[in-house]
């Protein structure tokens, strides 16, 4: 019954922009807020706080990947103004952004065609994507206060 809810909820809760919100800000903030929604219940489920389920966990990884797709395309120019924690270094560095996002896409393609079926082979995939969350909220945000 608790794999069926997980699985359901993380159907239901995709949070990728199919409607625009107020701008690219709002909406790679919802990008960014899926992403932790996906992080916490993958970590949930490789420590056992909540029960493995193959399906929920595949549903992560596709995610993730849709994600990766989507999120680049949300910082054109002058959106570096607001409510964001974008770093300049997206709009000064361009090349080494395009680099870390490709890195991404790239990573969550082949943690998807992994398909993962048990625990391990999740936390395989999962590490594969997650692994790139450091580089990019190390050179690419700002942490407001």
């Amino acid at each position: 019954m608790l794999r069926t809810v997980i699985a359901a909820t993380l159907a239901a809760a995709v949070i990728l922009p199919t409607a625009a919100f107020a701008g690219p800000i709002e909406d790679r903030q919802a990008i960014m807020k899926g992403n932790g929604r996906d992080t916490k219940m993958g970590g949930d489920m490789l420590k056992g706080a909540v029960p493995f389920d193959a399906a929920a966990a595949n549903k992560i990884l596709a995610n993730y990947a849709a994600a990766a797709k989507a999120f680049p395309n949300h910082f054109p120019a002058g959106s570096d103004k607001g409510d964001t924690e974008a770093a300049p270094a997206i709009w000064t560095k361009p090349a080494d952004w395009k680099a870390a996002t490709a890195k991404f896409q790239k990573d969550t393609a082949t943690a998807v065609a992994l398909k993962p079926t048990d625990a391990a082979s999740f936390g395989k995939a999962f590490g594969m994507v997650t692994a790139n969350c450091k580089s990019c909220h190390e050179g690419f945000r700002i942490k407001k206060g």
